[in-house]
């Protein structure tokens, strides 16, 4: 199977979003923060890879080049840096090389915390909510895995941190109605209360 990595284009021919695809995913709508464009010649396949890691790669270099729009840093309407997707393997190909690139990218630059946040403590109420302990008021989530495996957890923070899992592709799970999309070993997620 080949692999490849592509871009819509806007009508100024800049990029707006960067994928990594194989066989038709370029020209399907599904699984993506934004819409690809209706005119095909704005989507563009850039470079074609032996290997899915390769690709994975590639795509991570070049969200790392343009920035995102949702943080700050770019043009692209990328959410995430690239190097997972809907193949189910679990890449999120965070490499040495990537970081490199994303820490040389960032040298010298303010971070998007807000001013003034700096230093205040949290109180006991909103360190239990993060933790997910306490006094309830966190969500209760049911994770199911690729064996069958069930679990049933209070707030997933801290559980995604130990777990080696992304909090945010665990919690986009629970819109995946169909059950195609899945993170690493996880195919289904819902909040239960």
């Amino acid at each position: 199977m080949t692999y490849y990595t592509y871009a819509y284009l806007r009508e100024d021919g800049s990029p707006y979003y960067i994928g990594k695809g194989s066989g038709r995913r370029m020209y399907q709508n599904n699984g993506r923060c934004c819409a690809r464009p209706t005119d095909k010649s704005r989507i563009l396949k850039l470079k074609e890879f032996d290997t899915e890691e390769e690709a994975f790669e590639h795509e991570c270099y070049l969200i790392g080049v343009y920035g995102k729009k949702c943080e700050g840093t770019g043009i692209l309407y990328n959410v995430s840096d690239g190097g997972e997707g809907i193949t189910g393997n679990s890449h999120h190909m965070k490499t040495d090389y990537y970081r490199k690139l994303v820490s040389e990218k960032l040298k010298g630059k303010p971070t998007n915390r807000p001013p003034g946040n700096k230093g205040i403590p949290l109180t006991k109420e909103h360190k239990e909510r993060i933790s997910g302990e306490g006094n309830g008021k966190s969500k209760r989530w049911r994770i199911t895995f690729l064996d069958g495996n069930v679990i049933e957890l209070v707030g997933i923070s801290n559980w995604c941190k130990k777990n080696g899992y992304h909090k945010g592709h665990v919690s986009a799970l629970v819109t995946n109605k169909d059950g195609r999309m899945k993170h690493k070993d996880i195919v289904k997620v819902e909040i239960i209360g």
